[in-house]
């Protein structure tokens, strides 16, 4: 292909349309004589899923990249603070009542002097019985405490914690196709009729009963599961993780607040039931809640019995909407002309929210590395190999949380252990952290989503047996004393940082203190790590 890639067409709106779409525009010159031309044409029947409505801090400068005010971002989208996720029962089923919980938050943990890894010395019981991300971060203190990450007069997009967003999707497509239209992306409303393709498998163009034919030198799918470019057009192959990750249904349910001043969770919480998990996601005005479930392992009306018990008697009166989730992701996201970006691409289920961070990675690519002017084959292998990779990964970082359960209510929790349905790449590492913490030397790849100290996370909530040796970690009583001032520098921050609601409130009503920062070209970070 030896056309310059002047004219960009986007299939379909939603999160994954529009976020591309904006972020292109930005970074393309959209609004520039000379920049590339963006146009995205959705349906005004198709809804939005919205299984998964969370995000990585990744997002922050996605955002900032695209020229949103942090505040005006929040009030448009719906948003909270989110820092981290809070585990329930996932290491081993409730008894009597007694429930175990296990925070992963989006700190990185401390280090001693000289870059050394704590977690050897908190293995050894140098932190006492403290768990393992309350030891080596503050934000677990924060959260127990109902804190947000920030104040309001602190910097947009930054704060002394960690954070990223809970959100409606609905309201944060719908913001960014505003801001979009205001950064050149011409916006069509209308249905695709056909795929026309060129002699040499290319797309030449595409039909709509509303616009007649529409051309681009490059196509971008974010038709969802229907894949209608990458899957229907291009015969893109669907690679099934089914055998690896097993839910494929969920039951989701908009549940309302007891009163308007109620608390919001600054995490997502993250609940292990009989066969799959419950989601509960504080926005300002309603709880975000479902249950995810493998139908394999038990039915439909067992799971809304399930999440009907976990809400109580604020989902009365509601009815759970069924989303059926297919489990997987191409074995080629860019074919041809055509781009797969969001649920077309692939999709590994909403329980480490990777789904926009996904989206990120896509668009973030596509703008530092678009071949305008030449090397379209190579792009194209390019990314294909960092999309399998990113993919790849994160099916091993997601299988973690279940194979490592100690849970036995249900044979989906003991299939969750079979050394058949466990990837050889996450067998690997298991079979060496049995004698060593994760570290960056297991990660080297630049498209992992998640670092060495996130596996930590997982790995020492859930009781993972390491045994490390003693003689090689000398500075127990370094370790010791580090361990100590974590301890009073958490205190101290929940202590000084505002109340989540409280906050919310604010931000909602008049914004941040602090003025908004210029747009400019704050990117992804190339490893687009949480």
């Amino acid at each position: 292909m030896n056309k310059p890639i002047d004219d960009i067409l986007i299939v379909g709106g939603g999160t994954a349309g529009w976020l591309t779409a904006a972020y292109l525009a930005r970074r393309l010159g959209g609004l520039r004589p000379d920049g590339v031309r963006i146009t995205l044409i959705e349906s005004s029947e198709i809804g939005i899923i919205g299984v998964g409505e969370g995000t990585f801090p990744t997002i922050q400068n996605t955002l900032r990249t695209i020229g949103i005010d942090e505040a005006q971002f929040m009030r448009g989208a719906g948003a909270t603070f989110k820092q981290g996720i809070r585990f329930v029962d996932w290491k081993t089923a409730p008894k009597d009542g007694v429930h175990s919980h296990y925070y992963h938050p989006f700190a990185s943990p401390r280090l001693l002097n000289g870059g050394l890894d704590l977690a050897p010395y908190w293995l050894l019981g140098a932190a006492g019985d403290i768990p393992f991300s309350d030891a080596v971060t503050l934000q677990d203190k924060v959260c127990e405490a109902g804190r947000a990450p920030k104040r309001l007069d602190d910097p947009q997009y930054g704060g002394p914690m960690a954070y990223a967003y809970h959100f409606d999707a609905g309201k944060l497509a719908n913001l960014l196709r505003d801001v979009g239209k205001l950064t050149g992306v011409k916006h069509l409303l209308g249905n695709v009729t056909a795929v026309n393709k060129a002699k040499d498998g290319a797309i030449a163009s595409i039909a709509t009963a509303e616009h007649g034919e529409l051309t681009a030198d490059l196509y971008i799918d974010c038709t969802g599961f229907a894949g209608a470019l990458i899957g229907k057009a291009m015969g893109g192959e669907w690679i099934d993780k089914s055998d690896t990750l097993f839910v494929d249904r969920a039951l989701a349910m908009q549940v309302p607040y007891d009163r308007p001043d109620a608390p919001v969770s600054t995490t997502t919480i993250s609940t292990a039931h009989e066969a799959g998990w419950t989601w509960d996601i504080g926005l300002p005005e309603r709880r975000g809640a479902g249950y995810v479930f493998s139908s394999r392992h038990t039915s439909e009306d067992r799971a809304e019995e399930i999440l009907r018990g976990y809400v109580g008697r604020a989902g009365d009166g509601l009815t759970p909407r069924l989303l059926k989730l297919k489990v997987g992701h191409r074995a080629r996201h860019w074919i041809k002309n055509c781009v797969a970006v969001g649920l077309s691409g692939g999709f590994l289920e909403p329980l480490e929210s990777t789904g926009i961070v996904l989206i990120e990675a896509a668009a973030y690519m596509l703008a530092r590395n678009l071949p305008r002017h030449g090397g379209f084959e190579a792009a194209a292998r390019q990314f294909n190999q960092a999309m399998t990779d990113r993919y790849l990964r994160a099916i091993d970082f997601i299988k973690l949380h279940y194979c490592i359960s100690q849970r036995a209510d249900n044979a989906f929790w003991t299939d969750n252990r079979d050394p058949a349905s466990i990837p050889e790449t996450l067998r690997d590492h298991l079979e060496m952290w049995k004698h060593r913490p994760p570290n960056m030397f297991d990660f080297p790849n630049l498209h992992e989503s998640f670092k060495y100290f996130n596996y930590q996370y997982i790995l020492y909530g859930m009781g993972y047996p390491t045994q490390v040796d003693p003689a090689a970690h000398d500075h127990v009583a370094l370790a010791r004393a580090d361990f100590a001032r974590v301890q009073e520098a958490g205190k101290r921050a929940a202590a000084g940082l505002p109340d989540h609601r409280l906050l919310l409130n604010a931000v909602h009503g008049r914004g941040f203190l602090s003025p908004a920062p210029a747009p400019g070209l704050a990117e992804v970070g190339e490893t687009v790590q949480r």
